[in-house]
């Protein structure tokens, strides 16, 4: 278990100032988001089944990566800041009607499973996070099985990702930025906790949106340097 790679998300269990809060919402969504694209690479590269949506799997690996790597502390703040992030995209298309077509859930979908997934792996200690976010009691009652049983089916792939293997690649192009100081950090701690049977390389460039995506041509994860920008939009909807 680590802190958080000496970036700002260790402050976690300090007050932050402003714009303190707003890099720690920045990085720990940029962190979610990545984790969501690891999901669906290990799917590919170790040819997992998947019994539902493949985005709803890449969801339950990515809180469940937080609530694993991360101390106690930095865990909840980054789990309360990336619900924030699916939350302020639900306010942001608010207007817009809900794609149901589209092979994501709704935002707002998306934030109670977040919620909810989080709360499930200590109902103990994280009730004031369930009450905070709004989880009704009605969804509540059943969080602690959901964790354990997301736990039970990706518990075993980061279990045999321990073995001998292949370390990730990083490279980075265009200006620095804290897209890849976060991802390139995170990349480097991954590879001492993780062997993968081949190579998956992660990439951070500019896009021309704001997106992040696996290519299962290459194996590849690609993090747009524009979601950085996008990600502080979400910020300033949420009213901080």
């Amino acid at each position: 278990m680590r802190s958080a790679l000496g970036l700002t998300l260790a402050l976690a269990a300090t007050p932050l100032c402003a714009d303190e809060a707003e890099d720690a919402f920045v990085e720990a969504n940029i962190l979610g988001i990545f984790y969501h694209e690891l999901g669906h690479a290990l799917i590919d590269v170790l040819q997992m089944p998947v019994f539902g949506q493949e985005e709803d799997a890449a969801d339950v690996a990515s809180i469940l990566l937080i609530d694993q790597f991360f101390e106690p502390e930095a865990a909840l703040q980054m789990a309360y800041d990336v619900s924030d992030g699916f939350w302020a995209e639900a306010e942001v298309n608010h207007d817009d009607p809900v794609p149901y077509w589209d092979v994501h859930g709704p935002d707002e979908q998306r934030f109670y499973n977040t919620v909810c997934l989080f709360y499930g792996g200590d109902p103990e200690t994280r009730d004031v996070f369930a009450e905070d976010m709004g989880l009704p009691e009605d969804r509540a009652e059943y969080c602690p099985e959901e964790y354990d049983l997301a736990l039970d089916s990706w518990g075993a792939v980061f279990d045999d990702l321990t073995g001998d293997g292949v370390p990730m690649a990083f490279v980075t192009e265009g200006p620095g930025s804290i897209t890849s100081d976060v991802i390139g950090a995170e990349v480097a701690a991954l590879n001492e906790d993780f062997a993968f049977p081949s190579e998956i390389l992660v990439r951070v460039e500019p896009c021309g949106e704001a997106n992040a995506f696996y290519d299962p041509s290459d194996q590849s994860i690609i993090m747009c340097q524009e979601f950085e920008d996008h990600l502080r939009d979400l910020f300033t909807v949420l009213g901080n």
